[in-house]
């Protein structure tokens, strides 16, 4: 292997064949990735769950019940695949294909670390915001082919939903665009530095603002509380795949559960400077590959971060209506992204990235990015403390260690 690797620093090239073979290999490795992160984020996020509500949650199946995603997993696939009989027999068992396909083609152009991306396109961030219309194509022929009212009728709020909050994501990922000045996702983390007020969330008070409206409109792309408004439990059974059961049934979820990630990294390369390490510059990551593993869990760490925030979220906040979520796209979001946008190009005009000027507005939006981060942390652990005292309280044990 690491033969192959000197031949193509060489500029040597290779056969149809092991060409192929790689992208076997990558398909591979990232689609074993999502599966594992799929399995885990819905554990942690069902643990999350019990300890916001003072409940144990999963704790049965293996330590700790680490291994309840395998039982349920197992379980799903080896139910009766059913299919509604006056449905498009069809369109309902390829349309969770359509899911699974704008989901794993979307890991593609994520970069892991320095040298560790499937594929680094000169169009990576225009990939991820193209290929992930799949899965729109995918939740409406759920619905629509299964032919229940229930189905149909989230399969159409999914669609108007993702649809009109792809415009706010697209438009705040302009940001970043402008300041790096390429399209490739790791052009994108180049530009950045390792340092926290070195990224582009700390450039101005446009960038800073243009990522809070893409993580809310991301939130509402990928169906997730407060938006989950396709999978409405309280409304419409579950939504566009209230008809699918077995396999066909776990994709769905399954994706759900890898959009987190997808989000969450998405976040992380356009403003948080992705696999960028402090005070180490790209050329000595690419140079090592010890610095290429820590730009790997540098990464991870912000990533998972964020999708501990994104689940924290589902438990605290009061589902939408669907005309306030409506709403909120076109007359509060694309107008605040449209105003990041300009406000992001005269600031590039105005303040020279490298001149103490910028250096100094930097600092001070940094400095209300940790204000805001420690006001975040203080009142979950304040939560935190009192869910425990409560549960103790009910059942007399500590909530860290909860009954096999």
């Amino acid at each position: 292997m690491w033969q192959i690797i000197q031949h193509f620093a060489q500029g040597r090239t290779f056969g149809p064949h092991v060409y192929v073979l790689f992208a076997l290999l990558a398909a591979v490795l990232l689609l074993g990735f999502a599966s594992l992160f799929a399995g885990l984020a819905s554990f942690v996020e069902r643990r999350i769950a019990a300890r916001m509500m003072s409940r144990v949650g999963p704790n049965r199946v293996g330590p700790q019940g680490i291994l309840q995603f395998v039982a349920d997993g197992l379980k799903l696939i080896l139910k009766e695949d059913l299919c509604p009989a006056g449905g498009d027999s069809v369109l309902f068992r390829i349309a969770p294909y359509f899911v699974f396909a704008g989901m794993l083609g979307t890991f593609v152009a994520l970069p892991f670390s320095v040298h560790m991306v499937a594929a680094d396109l000169d169009v990576g961030i225009l990939y991820v915001i193209s290929i992930t219309a799949l899965v729109v194509v995918g939740i409406i022929l759920g619905g629509w082919s299964s032919n229940s009212k229930w189905a149909l009728f989230g399969g159409l709020r999914s669609a108007a939903q993702i649809v009109s909050y792809e415009i706010p994501v697209a438009l705040t990922i302009l940001n970043p665009v402008l300041l790096a000045g390429a399209l490739s996702t790791q052009s994108m983390i180049g530009a950045q530095g390792g340092l926290p007020w070195d990224w582009f969330i700390f450039h101005s008070p446009f960038s800073f603002l243009a990522f809070f409206v893409y993580f809310i409109a991301a939130l509402a792309e990928g169906n997730r509380t407060p938006f989950d408004l396709p999978e409405a439990e309280s409304e419409l059974v579950a939504g566009y795949c209230t008809e699918y059961s077995g396999f066909r049934f776990v994709v769905f979820f399954f994706a759900e559960w890898a959009n987190l990630w997808i989000m969450s990294a998405i976040a992380v390369i356009c403003f948080l400077g992705g696999w960028r390490v402090p005070f180490v510059s790209v050329a000595a990551m690419s140079a090592a590959w010890y610095w290429v593993l820590a730009g790997l869990a540098v990464f991870t760490l912000k990533t998972l971060l964020l999708v501990f925030v994104v689940i924290q979220l589902r438990w605290t906040l009061p589902r939408m209506r669907m005309d306030q979520m409506m709403g909120m796209c076109w007359k509060c979001l694309i107008p605040i992204a449209f105003a990041c946008i300009l406000g992001t190009m005269t600031w590039m005009l105005l303040i020279d990235w490298a001149s103490s000027a910028g250096a100094i507005s930097r600092g001070v939006m940094f400095a209300i990015g940790v204000v805001i981060l420690l006001h975040y942390i203080r009142r979950t652990v304040f939560n935190y403390r009192a869910d425990s005292a409560t549960y103790k309280t009910m059942t007399g044990r500590s909530a860290w260690y909860p009954p096999w």
